[in-house]
C-alpha cells in the first residue's frame, strides 16, 4: 500500500527574511492538517518544562498527523528556536457563541517592531497573521474583528511571556501574564493595558508570574479579571475551539 506523503520540516536558509521563514512554517503546519477527529493526537500539559513540550514538537514532525491549536503553538514554538530576533508569545481568547464558551490559542510573533501570529484554525483568518501589524493592541483587535465575522463575541484575552530559545529550559511557558476582560471594558483601556504591558515585554522587566513575587506580577491581570477555578482541566482548552 502507498504510504500517505510526510510533509519535510522546514529549515531556515540564510537568504530567507523572517517573513518568509514564518510563512514556511506556517505552510508546514496547514500541510499536517487541522484535526477535524475529536481525538487529540498529542497530550499537552500546559504546567510541563519547555524541555518536555519541544519533545512532543519533535514526535509531531515525526508522526506528521493534523494538530489542533494548542499543539500548532508548541509546533511553532519548536520550529522558531534558535531565531533569537523572533520573540514568542502564547495569546489566548475565550469567546461566546450562541450559548457556549470557546476556547483557542495561537502563537504571538514579535521581530523588527512588527507583531504577527503562528497557529491552527478551523476558521483561516484565526490562526496565522503576517508580521505588519505595529502594535501588539492592532493584532488583537484584528483577531476580535476576525471572530465578529462568525458572530463570536471576545470575553477575555490572555497574553503570556516571551517564551525562552532555550529548548532544554526547565522552564515552564508561563500563558497568562496579563489576563484582560476585554467584554467589560472599552477599546481604549484594552489599547492601554495592552501597549504597557508589550513595552514590559520588550523590556524585559516582566518575571514569570510563579516566581518570588506572583501577586506583584499577576497585578494587572487581576486587577482586571480574577482567577476563578475551572474544573476542566487546561489540556481542553482547544477541545471545544469552533473558531
Amino acid at each position: 500500500c502507498v504510504q500517505p506523503s510526510v510533509p519535510p520540516v522546514p529549515n531556515y536558509k540564510l537568504s530567507m527574511s523572517i517573513p518568509e521563514w514564518l510563512q514556511a512554517i506556517q505552510t508546514y503546519m496547514k500541510m499536517l492538517q487541522y484535526n477535524h477527529t475529536g481525538t487529540q493526537f498529542f497530550e499537552i500539559r500546559k504546567n510541563r518544562p519547555l524541555s518536555g513540550l519541544m519533545e512532543t514538537a519533535k514526535e509531531m514532525t515525526r508522526e506528521s498527523l493534523p494538530i489542533k491549536c494548542l499543539e500548532a503553538v508548541i509546533l511553532g514554538i519548536y520550529l522558531t528556536n534558535g531565531q533569537p530576533s523572533v520573540e514568542r508569545f502564547p495569546i489566548s481568547f475565550k469567546t461566546h457563541f450562541s450559548g457556549n464558551y470557546f476556547h483557542h490559542v495561537v502563537l504571538g510573533i514579535y521581530c523588527n517592531g512588527r507583531y504577527g501570529s503562528l497557529g491552527m484554525s478551523r476558521r483561516s483568518d484565526l490562526m496565522d497573521k503576517p508580521l505588519t501589524y505595529r502594535t501588539l493592541s492592532d493584532l488583537i483587535f484584528e483577531f476580535e474583528d476576525s471572530y465578529k465575522k462568525y458572530l463570536h463575541s471576545v470575553k477575555k484575552v490572555k497574553i503570556g511571556l516571551y517564551v525562552p530559545h532555550e529548548p532544554h529550559s526547565f522552564q515552564p511557558i508561563e500563558w497568562k501574564q496579563l489576563v484582560l476582560n476585554v467584554s467589560k471594558m472599552m477599546r481604549t483601556e484594552v489599547r492601554k493595558e495592552l501597549e504597557k504591558f508589550a513595552r514590559d515585554m520588550r523590556m524585559k522587566i516582566l518575571k514569570p508570574s510563579s516566581a518570588h513575587s506572583p501577586m506583584k506580577e499577576r497585578s494587572r491581570g487581576k486587577s482586571l479579571s480574577p482567577r476563578r477555578r475551572q474544573a476542566s482541566p487546561q489540556r481542553r482548552a482547544c477541545r471545544r475551539d469552533k473558531s
